[in-house]
């Protein structure tokens, strides 16, 4: 059995042994008990029938140890099929009755029927993958064509309607993340870039909403260099961006960068509750902010969190958050890794 150890599995092979031949103990106990019964009853000397019960007790007991040695190397064989998940049923130990070979037949319908549910499932959801990244690429075109008629003229209305254009080309581009991150292949381009540069150009995608929403930023350059996929990274900072202005009403959005190599985005918005924080990396998981946002006639996904952690957990950053009501909070990213005794950045 799974997570049994060495000496237990022993003790239940032997468990097993004594099971299966309790019928042939029982018999030998009938009959020396008959046997004494009978010795006793007509004066016969004891002498030669306890010489037989003896021997026929260590012929028994011998054949024991052997079933019970052939058991253990079944039952040794049968740990080594179950520690490869990928065996197949041809490489479990051989069938020793019609009972295990009945059994070993079952597994193999079983197996058979598994790989063809399989087959089908990852059919199945290959076509969706592909019709859901069809549909993001097609929706791209309506949503430029939107931009370029609204960014026409410089009003209150079209400025709302731009930054609602843009939170819909959020979500867009949020669908197209989730099925890439599920895919079996993240098209990862780990490469050495300036820290500086990807910040800027995060920055630069959300000038339009710190403008909008009002909300000030502050940050002070790096020269830092980074070991990591710009498109990911990107991926991680934005969406940390995107919940700082989104839950920063007229306050302030600060970008810090240690001498270290530790990225703090902190904003002064209306915080996270210590109960949801533990939470907030979850998928669907939107928290007492979530909650209000839908009092208010919005709706939060509770997407973004989830993709900017398994973002940070495939380019193994460490993410962490401080954060408490109406005091803001601060997203907290450790690009430092250590290899070999040196120090090298993410």
């Amino acid at each position: 059995m799974k997570g049994t150890t060495k000496k237990n599995r022993t003790w239940a092979v032997f468990a097993d042994c004594l099971k299966k031949h309790r019928a042939t103990a029982l018999v030998f106990a009938v009959y020396t008990v008959i046997s004494l019964v009978i010795f006793s009853l007509y004066n016969l000397v004891l002498e030669p029938f306890m010489y037989a019960a003896v021997l026929i007790g260590f012929f028994v007991a011998a054949l024991f140890c052997i079933d019970f040695a052939k058991e253990l190397n079944r039952a040794a064989g049968r740990e080594r099929a179950l520690a490869s998940l990928g065996a197949q049923i041809s490489e479990l130990p051989p069938a020793n009755s019609l009972a295990e070979a009945d059994y070993r037949e079952m597994l193999r319908v079983l197996g058979k029927r598994l790989e063809e549910l399989t087959a089908n499932f990852e059919n199945e959801h290959q076509d969706m993958l592909d019709y859901f990244t069809a549909w993001v690429h097609q929706i791209k075109t309506p949503i430029a064509v939107m931009r370029l008629r609204i960014g026409g003229e410089d009003t209150d209305e079209h400025r709302a309607l731009a930054a609602e254009l843009f939170r819909i080309e959020q979500y867009v581009d949020m669908v197209l993340q989730y099925i890439r991150l599920g895919s079996e292949t993240n098209d990862l381009v780990i490469k050495e870039y300036s820290l500086d540069e990807l910040i800027r150009d995060s920055v630069r995608k959300y000038a339009g909403q710190f403008i909008y929403r009002k909300v000030k930023l502050e940050y002070e350059p790096t020269d830092l260099k980074i070991v990591t996929d710009r498109k990911w990274f990107s991926c991680i900072i934005e969406q940390i961006l995107s919940n700082a202005i989104k839950y920063t009403p007229e306050g302030t959005v600060t970008i810090r960068v240690s001498d270290e190599g530790i990225l703090r985005i902190s904003d002064t918005g209306i915080g996270i509750a210590a109960e949801d924080l533990p939470r907030i990396f979850e998928m669907g998981y939107t928290g007492s902010n979530g909650r209000m946002e839908e009092r208010l006639g919005q709706k939060s996904s509770g997407l973004g969190l989830y993709l900017c952690k398994k973002a940070a957990d495939m380019l193994s950053i460490p993410v962490n958050v401080e954060s408490a009501p109406g005091r803001g909070s601060t997203f907290i990213l450790d690009l430092r890794q250590k290899r070999n005794g040196k120090i090298f950045y993410t």
